[in-house]
């Protein structure tokens, strides 16, 4: 981009335009996985929907490349584009709660923890996410899932409308009555349709909620995933709890002698009655005495934020993902391995349940392409040494690909890495590709939204 480009889009835009020659650039493109280096021309942050529109008018009509900037927490960093301009959302970062309709407009900017903060003040929560910086557009778009998705389904199960600018400069507000086929297709299929400068969700009673997290030494990975594959589907569906393979950080409430050690384990939520609570978590004594046990209440958002010190903006990450609707035995072999491999302290391998609440949805109601999924699972290797950054990519990659095989064929949206193939992107959205391709080339011929996991508009008949 000319300087005189570069001064056009200044003129033009309310919020701030920074370009390279600017102090604060190098900021302004730092992403939460250090591992991703991109420069792009220009950075504009929006302050409001209108900002969004005259931006989106500015980029295509001078031909240039656009990624779109929520919470910056995307893995691959399709939240910047090389020599482009990255539309960043951040300034539009506000919640309002109507505590009697039970539902919370949400600024297309703003953190999972914004949201949090708000809606707990009411006792109301919505599902989505474990790290509370994560950005909502991003984790909705995608399909989002969470602590509370065996209670009350995924995120988009719980959207009810979308402010959304789009590839024309146009602006709309999607939900179920008003242009009902792109309100279908933003839930689960990512950013291809246009830019979402606000989210409406429907929110539920939830305030205080009971956390179990409970470990054994790694190498009865066998054993204690054995037993979680059956214990957690028929567990009820107040009764939530992800599957971890991880180093234990040196931090409370872990006790010291068991710092730095490989464990794998579950971390559990409890949203029924608080009496319960106990009782929900008996079982983890079957697949072998637990070496750590820890259970406590604690209000909602506290959970939602339990591990944003441990994972901050700043690490190497490099990360793949697959849908499971079992887990064979065949499988705890390949969890067993790299398990006991785990190459650097934060690397980690999450299985999280997808079923309950979202299996009541039916298939084909939402572009999330994965019904039939009981969890979604997640290889992360992470570190905060850029020397380590190989290192962590050839764990993370050789662990999915033994493990792919054994999967759904395809991947939450949120959990594809860098440089995976097209078939892989058209095995992720599933058997609504076709459906979404043509939602494409009503609202994004020319393919202006392509910094995502893309969907090509479908060829005129």
């Amino acid at each position: 981009m000319d300087t005189a480009t570069l001064d056009a889009m200044k003129a033009t835009l309310r919020g701030p335009v920074i370009g390279p020659q600017d102090a604060e650039y190098s900021r302004a493109r730092t992403v939460y996985n250090a591992m991703i280096d991109k420069r792009p021309a220009a950075l504009v942050r929006c302050t409001d929907a209108a900002d969004v529109m005259a931006a989106v008018d500015f980029v295509r009509d001078n031909g240039l490349e656009l990624a779109v900037r929520g919470g910056g927490h995307s893995g691959p960093g399709l939240c910047l584009v090389d020599d482009g301009v990255t539309i960043d959302l951040s300034p539009m970062r506000w919640v309002r709660v109507d505590p009697v309709a039970r539902t919370a407009q949400v600024g297309g900017g703003s953190l999972l923890g914004d949201l949090d903060h708000v809606a707990h003040a009411f006792g109301l929560a919505t599902p989505g996410g474990i790290i509370s910086t994560t950005g909502v557009g991003g984790l909705t778009l995608g399909g989002g899932h969470g602590y509370l998705t065996r209670t009350h389904g995924l995120t988009v199960d719980n959207l009810l409308a979308a402010d959304v600018v789009l590839a024309d400069g146009g602006f709309v507000t999607a939900n179920e009555t008003d242009t009902p086929d792109l309100f279908w297709a933003l839930r689960g299929g990512g950013g291809n349709f246009g830019i979402v400068t606000s989210f409406t969700y429907r929110l539920h009673p939830v305030d205080t909620v009971g956390v179990a997290i409970t470990l054994w030494p790694v190498d009865g990975t066998r054993d204690v995933l054995a037993w979680y594959r059956e214990f957690l589907p028929q567990a009820p569906e107040d009764v939530y709890a992800f599957f971890a393979a991880f180093v234990i950080p040196p931090v409370p409430p872990f006790p010291e002698e068991l710092h730095g050690q490989k464990m794998c384990g579950i971390v559990g939520c409890h949203t029924g009655d608080p009496s319960r609570f106990e009782e929900a978590f008996t079982a983890v004594q079957e697949p072998g005495r637990p070496t750590f046990h820890f259970t406590t209440r604690m209000p909602y958002p506290a959970l939602q934020s339990m591990f944003d010190a441990l994972l901050p903006a700043g690490h190497q990450w490099y990360w793949r993902g697959d849908f499971f609707d079992r887990i064979p035995d065949g499988a705890l072999d390949v969890h067993l391995k790299y398990g006991e491999n785990i190459p650097t302290p934060l690397s980690l391998l999450h299985l999280y349940p997808v079923d309950g609440a979202a299996h009541r949805v039916g298939p084909d109601d939402t572009a999330w392409g994965y019904r039939d999924a009981v969890w979604s699972g997640v290889v992360a290797g992470v570190d905060p040494d850029p020397d380590n950054a190989e290192i962590i990519k050839h764990w993370c990659v050789d662990y999915w690909q033994e493990l792919h095989p054994y999967s759904m064929g395809g991947s939450y949206v949120n959990f594809m890495g860098t440089g995976e193939s097209q078939e892989r992107v058209r095995a992720t959205y599933g058997n609504h590709y076709d459906r979404l391709a043509r939602i494409k080339r009503t609202y994004d011929p020319d393919n202006l939204f392509r910094a995502n996991q893309n969907i090509e508009p479908a060829r005129q008949a």
